[in-house]
């Protein structure tokens, strides 16, 4: 069943988060990630609130794939570019099938 990652960030530093995005791609399709959303500007809220002003959707092929690339030792490493120049939260979900 796939798996979906979605992330809100607001973005502090985007010098900072640029070394974050530079090696974010390869590590990411190691585990079969797929970016199915990446947003530059804030989403339209419908209803409720929205914490952050941008949004990123990834699907993976299944839970495994998605926890495994967030604890990929070199993922971690890369991980602390973001830690520093952004806020993110970020919930992992099961697809429907």
């Amino acid at each position: 069943m796939p798996a979906y990652m979605i992330a809100q960030i607001e973005i502090c530093d985007s010098v900072e988060y640029q070394n974050y995005l530079e090696g974010f791609i390869p590590i990411f399709e190691r585990y079969k990630g797929r970016l199915l959303v990446t947003t530059a500007n804030e989403p339209t809220v419908l209803e409720g609130t929205w914490d952050l002003p941008r949004v990123v959707v990834m699907e993976f092929p299944d839970t495994t794939h998605a926890q495994n690339w967030i604890a990929d030792p070199e993922y971690k490493k890369l991980a602390q570019y973001r830690h520093k120049s952004a806020r993110t939260n970020l919930v992992l979900v099961d697809g429907h099938t």
